[in-house]
């Protein structure tokens, strides 16, 4: 059946497989971004914090430890926020590795599908 002077192409499995491997990659790349944003916000509320720490006086300070806050020594508290910011870099880091891998493989996919597919299959973020 021919449309607008263009020809359908037949979908095999194969395709079909990289067509949902690529939503799989998109919805991934999304939640990716939403947790790189959570991961630099803390990263943000954690230097305030110890920014906020040095400007302080006192040697014990309210320190949130769950849902409750404690009073802390403040040289433990200091300890306890870069113990903090060193995690949540490590888990950034690896956020945006795993991010870079997701942008490579769903633009290894699009040179596939649009090679095969042309203009009738959209891939691209409306």
């Amino acid at each position: 059946m021919q449309q607008g002077g263009g020809s359908e192409k037949e979908v095999t499995w194969e395709d079909q497989q990289n067509i949902n491997k690529f939503g799989r990659l998109n919805n991934r790349l999304h939640e990716l971004e939403d947790e790189i944003k959570i991961a630099k916000e803390t990263n943000d509320n954690l230097e305030d914090a110890s920014n906020e720490l040095i400007l302080t006086d006192e040697d014990v300070v309210r320190f949130q430890i769950g849902e409750v806050f404690a009073h802390v020594e403040k040289d433990e508290v200091e300890s306890r926020i870069e113990q903090m910011k060193e995690v949540t870099s490590k888990n950034l880091e690896k956020l945006e590795e795993e991010k870079a891998t997701v942008v490579a493989q769903m633009a290894e996919l699009k040179k596939v599908l649009y090679g095969k597919f042309g203009d009738s299959i959209n891939l691209e973020e409306e």
